[in-house]
């Protein structure tokens, strides 16, 4: 493995990751001035700050932790009713309202402090500017503006692919029966982890009834198959049976007996859950399917289903990395991995020596298109802090009001989010104890996709 293309590998994938969180911080930052909000802060990571420069009202600069980044828009939280203290007038006979700064109870103490801290650089000047003062609209899109970028920036790398490479599909002759690509040796148990066979492993039933690669596969236990769908069923509800396949090579037609494997193999995509099913040891012949927007967008819809069931199970598949870091199991390759995951997987892709050069370009593609698209995705989770947090909250504002419009009713007013900010410290505590746990697993028992 060549360093210094390993380390080119980091280096690309850190940039682009980088990059989309600066785009993602514009998709919210050039809605919110355009629509006449006060943005003071534009910041690439967090903790200390490495670098910034002040142009006009808005501070642009990065910080040491690449591992998010944020825009600051002056007035997101309204003052709230039991935050009110005493109300006098100025000279100018107008209204002001002081803002107490302690509270009882630890939940109604932080959403205080973070209330006090909103307010103290806001000035009289700013009223017309705030955040939460915006039609409930203009919220929307300032919010959905972030990961709605990072979708973007998936889809136009996915429609890039795709429409140079392609999309790896099963390759079948006129009569859609499957062309085995490979034949594989042994079995090897699913949990071992490891492609080569070693002494005492047992010849795969496949090897055992002598079909090669190139080989069309016509029938299995005496029935006709006519996709590689099929036949996988047939292989694993075949258990350890015996079985007559039926193949065509170089359009001769041959068959062969052999018994199929009863192992422990992935019961669907997910490959986590196991069960014990028949095993034969092909895998089917690929191409690469090309096409353009369309095509990109039905692709990226299969996608959108796998992430979200992808963060149903996060908590879950973060659990059991953790395991793995403790030794209780081995690390699932299809566990969820950090931007340090990412950098190493980028890294092993570009150092390889037996991969094309195209073949690299395009997986490192993938990689950043799937990390934009789950970004983009999770952060549309309707829970603070997240953006979908505040989409959320914009709106049910809108809806109580005009609930209340219906009913005759007074407006209810803005939506307080600083209400639900004890939601947020909680979730922002879930995803930083998740984001630990698959950084140390990206390091103690790191994911190998290429190698």
């Amino acid at each position: 493995m060549n360093s210094l293309l390993y380390l080119l590998g980091i280096a690309i994938f850190v940039g682009a990751i980088l990059a989309s969180i600066g785009l993602h911080e514009l998709g919210h930052m050039i809605p919110a001035k355009a629509f006449g909000g006060k943005v003071t802060q534009y910041f690439i990571g967090f903790g200390p700050t490495v670098w910034s420069k002040k142009v006009g009202e808005t501070e642009y600069g990065v910080k040491a932790i690449p591992l998010g980044g944020y825009v600051k828009i002056v007035g997101m939280l309204p003052p709230g009713a039991e935050q009110l203290g005493e109300v006098s007038y100025d000279d100018d006979g107008q209204q002001v309202t002081r803002i107490r700064k302690s509270n009882t109870g630890m939940f109604a103490q932080l959403v205080s402090d973070a209330r006090a801290a909103e307010w103290e650089t806001i000035t009289p000047a700013d009223t017309d500017r705030l955040f939460y003062r915006m039609a409930w609209w203009k919220k929307v899109i300032v919010m959905a503006g972030g990961p709605s970028v990072n979708i973007a920036i998936a889809f136009f790398l996915f429609w890039t692919v795709f429409a140079t490479y392609g999309n790896p599909a099963e390759e079948t002759p006129d009569s859609g029966q499957p062309i085995i690509q490979s034949v594989s040796d042994c079995v090897i148990p699913v949990k071992e982890q490891r492609t080569t066979c070693e002494k005492g492993d047992p010849i795969s039933p496949a090897a055992a009834a002598g079909l090669k690669p190139g080989d069309v596969v016509t029938g299995f236990g005496g029935t006709p198959v006519s996709s590689w769908d099929q036949l996988r069923t047939l292989i694993r509800e075949n258990g350890d049976e015996k079985v007559q396949i039926t193949w065509l090579r170089q359009g001769v037609s041959m068959h062969g007996v052999t018994s199929t494997t009863v192992e422990l193999r992935p019961e669907s995509e997910d490959g986590e859950t196991l069960r014990e099913v028949g095993f034969l040891g092909v895998t089917p012949t690929t191409h690469y399917v090309t096409g353009g927007p369309l095509y990109t967008t039905v692709q990226m819809g299969y996608t959108a289903e796998q992430t979200v069931e992808a963060m149903i199970r996060l908590p879950e598949r973060v659990w059991g990395v953790a395991k793995a870091i403790v030794g209780l199991q081995p690390r699932d390759p299809e566990s969820p991995v950090s931007i340090v995951g990412g950098s190493r997987i980028a890294g092993e892709t570009v150092s390889v020596e037996w991969l094309p050069t195209d073949a690299k370009i395009m997986f490192l593609l993938m990689l950043i298109a799937g990390f934009n698209f789950f970004i983009g995705a999770f952060n549309f989770i309707p829970l603070l802090p997240l953006d979908g947090g505040h989409i959320a909250s914009a709106l049910w504002e809108e809806i109580r009001r005009v609930a209340a419009r219906l009913r005759g009713r007074p407006d209810p007013g803005f939506v307080d989010a600083a209400k639900l900010l004890p939601i947020a410290y909680v979730m922002a505590s879930v995803m930083l104890v998740m984001s630990l746990v698959l950084i140390v697993g990206d390091l103690v028992v790191p994911i190998h996709i290429i190698g």
